[in-house]
């Protein structure tokens, strides 16, 4: 810890928070700058889609640290302005409003922003939804009783789909792949979901893509490569995300796909550490840079990004975690673990697809990469330590049939 006097968090996110306290945990007593450009205190994202939407929460029942907790961090707080560029020879930041801000050491957590739609137009009525604002834009607009269309079948699409038909509004969700959430999910798991949508009474319409969305001051209807028009007064696109890293483009840092890092969550720039949905490191299970949108990776890395950071180069450890993700549609929970793949082999070990009941084993190479339980959680907990253990394939059908 010797030489840190300042360290700056950018990041109002929970990477940001959980890092800033991870690092007063771990016994960093300096002057910390938290830098975030939404004007709110850090918040949780994932009711977003969900309880906010519904209106069954307020934004202060989704703040992530109580009141007293986070003035207790002592942070020198830059709320509502944004990071502009790093130069990490002077080891300093430059803000939007022209700060600049030395540092000794840097928390890189500026997560990720909604993918907009390839040629959307500006229209009223179109939205992403990543921020607070997004959900209680939304959320005010679902008041009027929208025809809503979802484009993307993803987590957030799903989700919001999900929410939409909770509170009685008709939705069309389109996806241009073959199933709903297909690039982590197996066929077959994601047809069981279609299904759930569809039984809910969503307009399920996949491998279609979206062509226009058309309207004169307002949506009014969005037109399919399959020639099918949808009339919408609302849509929300959820197509993925994108790391925010455009404040780092002349920054000289490694930029692909997120903010490149060693195992142990550092950057090639002295004394400069990433983590949360930004980070991509190299992840010593899968001996492959990997970048993950996940809850649980954000507060997990956070506290590996804080450590390293504190401990210096000579105490690095190598942040090697079973990747975590949940999503909660109608009475759906599904939870997963491991890094699953679309065309890894499958074993259905516990319950059946028919019941909506189960856990599904996953395998590449003689290796257990994953599984996924669908209203099924407490099983899962073993197949997650068998994942952190690196178990074979033959060990975990051996497992689930003994």
């Amino acid at each position: 810890m010797a030489g840190l006097e300042t360290i700056a968090v950018v990041g109002g996110s929970l990477a940001g928070i959980r890092g800033a306290e991870a690092l007063r945990r771990l016994g960093f007593e300096g002057r910390l700058v938290f830098v975030g450009d939404e004007p709110e205190r850090p918040y949780d994202r994932p009711p977003l889609s969900k309880e906010v939407l519904r209106g069954d929460r307020e934004p202060d029942q989704i703040r992530l640290t109580k009141p007293d907790d986070f003035d207790a961090l002592d942070l020198d707080l830059r709320i509502g302005v944004a990071a502009e560029a790093l130069d990490p020879a002077e080891r300093s930041l430059r803000l939007a409003s022209g700060e600049r801000i030395r540092y000794d050491g840097l928390l890189v957590a500026t997560g990720a922003r909604a993918r907009p739609l390839p040629g959307a137009p500006d229209l009223a009525g179109v939205h992403t939804l990543r921020t607070l604002a997004d959900s209680l834009a939304i959320r005010s607009a679902l008041d009027a009783g929208p025809r809503i269309a979802v484009v993307g079948a993803g987590f957030i699409g799903a989700e919001v789909a999900a929410t939409c038909r909770q509170r009685g509004l008709a939705v069309t969700m389109v996806e241009a792949l073959a199933t709903p959430m297909a690039r982590v999910l197996n066929p077959r798991i994601g047809a069981v979901c279609a299904a759930a949508h569809r039984d809910e009474g969503v307009d399920v319409r996949l491998g279609v893509g979206v062509e226009a969305i058309e309207g004169s001051d307002r949506v009014e209807r969005i037109r399919l490569s399959d020639g099918a028009v949808v009339p919408a007064d609302l849509v929300v696109v959820g197509i993925g995300a994108v790391p925010e890293t455009g404040w780092l483009a002349s920054s000289g840092l490694a930029l692909d796909d997120g903010v490149l890092c060693d195992a142990s969550c550092a950057t090639a720039a002295p004394g400069v550490v990433a983590a949360g949905d930004v980070a991509r490191w190299r992840h010593p299970l899968y001996d492959t840079p990997i970048r993950l949108e996940h809850w649980t990776n954000a507060v997990e890395q956070s506290e590996a990004a804080a450590k390293r950071l504190l401990a210096g180069p000579e105490g690095a450890e190598p942040f090697a975690p079973v990747p975590f993700v949940w999503s909660d549609q109608y009475g759906l929970k599904i939870q997963a673990a491991g890094r699953i793949q679309p065309d890894d082999e499958m074993h259905v070990a516990h319950g059946s697809l028919e019941e909506r009941r189960f856990v599904a084993l996953f395998g590449r190479e003689g290796r257990l990469t994953g599984a996924l339980a669908l209203n099924r959680v407490r099983q899962l907990m073993g197949y997650r330590r068998m994942l952190r253990s690196g178990a074979s394939w033959e060990e975990a059908i051996a497992a689930a049939d003994g």
